[in-house]
């Protein structure tokens, strides 16, 4: 973990790892005040959820929609280029927004046979299971997002035909770029077609990483406050 570069005086790993699993031992001995606390947040991360799984279903119809002008374009020998890398990149992207919704709705294959044993066995290995999915989670968003920064150093560009317009990798740049920067940016933008950089559809395996991540943390503490696990799977009829 030599590469973990330091944050606010600590190294990330602790951030990332250390941090949270002292929170959820915190979470053991201050249960009531802090599901007090937490009430307010995890309504709203309720709400940020299933707004990640209503992008996933968007990116969904947009690959039907893809599909469907891929198939007019060729009964009308209209070319179409692309359209197969977006819906590709629309796939990835629907892929990933839904993990933490299709978590938080118990639609993740989970193998409780062991589980079932008693309620003091089932407790302490839902923890432990929750927790070890917690720590995995974070050590793969963790590489996403650092993919995501070397392929935008690397200006590495997709190999299909797929091309986008310069001020839409513009844009997307503005968070990266200094507030006094943005004007010159945005004014040097222009509509020329360019080759997609990896770094953007890319973006959507960090979010969805991050958003499943924080998911797993989120549903520990709640584990342990509440005595028991809020993921609750569906009944489907």
């Amino acid at each position: 973990m030599r590469d973990w570069s330091p944050v606010l005086g600590l190294p990330l790993w602790v951030w990332l790892f250390v941090i949270p699993c002292l929170f959820g031992v915190l979470c053991f001995f201050a249960k009531a005040p802090l599901e007090r606390r937490l009430r307010p947040v995890w309504r709203f991360l309720d709400g940020v959820y299933f707004a990640s799984g209503a992008i996933a279903a968007f990116f969904m119809v947009t690959i039907l929609c893809l599909i469907v002008a891929q198939m007019v374009a060729r009964w009308t020998g209209v070319a179409l280029p692309g359209t197969t890398e977006f819906a590709g990149y629309a796939m990835a992207a629907t892929s990933f927004f839904a993990l933490c919704h299709a978590l938080t709705r118990g639609a993740h294959i989970r193998v409780s046979i062991v589980l079932n044993w008693n309620r003091f066995t089932s407790r302490w290995l839902d923890i432990f299971a929750v927790t070890a999915a917690a720590i995995i989670a974070t050590y793969f968003a963790r590489f996403a997002v650092k993919t995501n920064i070397f392929s935008e150093m690397l200006n590495d560009r997709t190999q299909g035909q797929d091309q986008i317009p310069e001020w839409v990798i513009t844009w997307l740049s503005l968070p990266a770029t200094p507030l006094s920067d943005w004007g010159d940016a945005i004014s040097g933008a222009s509509s020329e077609l360019v080759f997609t950089p990896v770094w953007i559809p890319q973006l959507a395996m960090s979010a969805g990483a991050i958003l499943l991540a924080i998911a797993l943390w989120d549903t520990l503490y709640r584990t342990i406050i509440t005595g028991r696990n809020p993921i609750v799977s569906e009944v489907v009829e």
